[in-house]
């Protein structure tokens, strides 16, 4: 099957040797821990010339969850954070998309996240499509965005003895994926 169509449609899946989501949360209210989600698939399409058009769908795989502290992770992964038994994945599928100029875009959409969705809004840049030097097309795309994780029911805290929590509410997510379109 063609991944255009008479209308020009392009289709892209992303290569998930060259993607990953990192994020960052606050720790004692002072530090950021950075973490990263490397299992990523999905698939970006949008009729030719019309980048606003694309539809976007991303899965990620909590499993593959790291902060590179073994304990934290599975901490994480447990029923206090993502319940990953229950919920494996994150998923995010656009809703819409409004072009801002310079290849940068407002992408709105449903992220699931522990069984809840949310509406939100990502700022996302694209590069242009380049010839892949092993067979057909590629682009790039890195995508930012904060959400509230209380708003997913992710609400794990601790409250520290000198005021304020343990853990952020905020959560600082980017996303780079490298986008594949066969020839």
């Amino acid at each position: 099957m063609s991944t255009e169509t008479a209308t020009s449609t392009k289709t892209y899946t992303i290569d998930p040797a060259h993607s990953t989501a990192r994020f960052w949360v606050r720790h004692l209210m002072v530090s950021k821990v950075h973490g990263t989600i490397d299992d990523i698939t999905g698939t970006v399409s949008f009729a030719e010339g019309t980048p606003a058009s694309a539809k976007v769908d991303v899965s990620l795989n909590v499993a593959s969850l790291s902060t590179g502290q073994e304990q934290r992770d599975g901490h994480l992964k447990s029923a206090d954070f993502f319940d990953i038994e229950k919920f494996p994945a994150i998923t995010f599928v656009s809703t819409g998309i409004t072009a801002q100029g310079n290849n940068e875009y407002d992408v709105v959409g449903d992220l699931t996240i522990h069984g809840t969705t949310h509406s939100i809004t990502l700022r996302a840049e694209a590069s242009e499509e380049v010839p892949n030097p092993y067979g057909g097309f590629k682009i790039g795309v890195s995508a930012t965005g904060v959400i509230n994780r209380d708003d997913f029911g992710v609400s794990y805290n601790q409250a520290l003895e000198a005021g304020g929590v343990m853990i952020g509410k905020e959560v600082h997510l980017t996303i780079d994926a490298e986008l594949d379109r066969p020839a």
